[in-house]
């Protein structure tokens, strides 16, 4: 049972007890993200992460890490595009303690000087890797093909010249109004009631002060190709669309066809390019959603002369989904195994808490398991049908590759013949 009580200042305290563990997890959800940051500053976001972890009025960072890996506890955090979120998973029994660690990290960050020059070397480090990983970075440069020049296309880290440029005020700045001013989500799963995750959270996020503002325009999304030449022994493509929002009616639709296309050892794409024609190791495809607007991206990793191939096979499966051999059967097994996935998800009380705080977020709402069962069920093969006729079409198609291969007259023309 999840139980919720909005402190009237901004925050809002979710919890849901699971009686029969041990554990518990908290995690405070910072409603700021990449998408938040002023042009120029990108990477802020998640460089105020890696500072909170710096040092406080109270603690050293080295006492930040002890403290809670002292009693077995895990202490993390992530930066994503309209959110970030700090989280701890410790024994019921040290909930106060995780509780005091992470609202001290919040709250009573030092923001020293020094140790945020020393901690900018490390995320530019952390940039230089994230560069050198080309079926990572693939991912950010499609997100910017898809959204160019809109906030949601700006990688979540940074970029070396973003970042080196960022200072102390800049941090500042951005903490007082997205954290002291901001909106905060807390969840706590586990083996707690919510009268006393009441008791213990409550007082500690008095000093937020919600100010109201406008989160940014709604992107446009763009359609075409891009590629960036790397030697690279692979070329890693995307290919994709716009997707759905968070809050979409069809969004349990969406992720039945991704699914089918692209979801695991079974899909489409994965029997497909890799199991009959041999062409790649990795191929896989997912739906990202945000707050107004999301996209569908197909990744692959393969040698410059089989993409040509690869991407005729693929364009052959988006076409089929659309317009042939789509089955009852076929979308009742994408159906099963999305459920199955997602009630396994729910042993993990990390991901529970998750859960709860990502749904609050976006949606207001958390649903029970048993009604995302049954919009999972309720999807239909005309629905997931309709969908992939209205957003896999060529003229929506964005191609981003990273590596040896910039054959634009090729994919034209496979385009041509859809």
């Amino acid at each position: 049972m999840v139980e919720i009580t909005d402190l009237g200042n901004g925050v809002t305290i979710l919890s849901e007890e699971i009686p029969h563990v041990r554990s518990v997890a908290l995690g405070i959800w910072v409603a700021a993200g990449s998408r938040d940051e002023e042009p120029g500053q990108n990477g802020v976001s998640h460089f105020i992460e890696h500072a909170l972890f710096k040092g406080t009025e109270n603690r050293s960072a080295r006492q930040i890490a002890e403290e809670l890996e002292s009693v077995g506890g895990q202490l993390n955090a992530f930066t994503a595009k309209e959110y970030t979120c700090y989280y701890a998973r410790v024994l019921d029994e040290y909930l106060e303690l995780a509780a005091d660690v992470l609202t001290d990290l919040i709250f009573n960050a030092a923001f020293d000087p020094q140790d945020l020059e020393r901690e900018k070397n490390v995320i530019l480090e952390e940039i230089r890797m994230y560069e050198d990983t080309p079926d990572e970075l693939v991912h950010d440069l499609f997100a910017a093909t898809l959204w160019r020049n809109h906030p949601l296309g700006q990688p979540v880290i940074g970029t070396l010249e973003t970042v080196q440029r960022l200072t102390q005020e800049d941090l500042l700045r951005y903490y007082q109004q997205h954290y002291l001013r901001g909106r905060m989500v807390v969840a706590v799963a586990g083996n707690i009631r919510h009268r006393q995750a009441l008791e213990l959270l409550a007082p500690r996020f008095s000093q937020v002060r919600y100010q109201n503002r406008p989160r940014g325009d709604k992107p446009s999304p763009y359609s075409g190709y891009q590629f960036f030449s790397r030697s690279t022994e692979q070329v890693h493509l995307c290919l994709g669309t716009p997707g759905l929002a968070m809050e979409d009616e069809d969004i349990y639709t969406f992720q039945v066809l991704n699914t089918l296309l692209g979801g695991g050892m079974s899909s489409r794409l994965f029997q497909k390019v890799r199991e009959e024609q041999g062409l790649v190791y990795s191929v896989y495809s997912y739906h990202s959603a945000y707050r107004d607007a999301g996209l569908f991206c197909i990744y692959a990793g393969l040698a410059a002369e089989n993409v040509p191939r690869a991407l005729r096979a693929v364009v052959e499966e988006l076409k089929n989904v659309c317009c042939r051999d789509l089955s009852p059967e076929e979308v009742e097994r994408a159906k099963n195994q999305l459920k199955g996935g997602f009630l396994l998800s729910l042993e993990s009380v990390t991901t529970r808490m998750s859960r709860l705080g990502k749904s609050w977020l976006y949606l207001g709402q958390v649903l029970s398991p048993e009604e995302v069962e049954a919009k999972i069920t309720g999807v239909t093969m005309e629905q997931v049908q309709n969908l992939a006729r209205r957003f896999l079409r060529p003229e929506h198609l964005v191609l981003t590759t990273l590596g040896n291969w910039q054959d634009g007259a090729s994919w034209e023309s496979l385009l041509k013949e859809w």
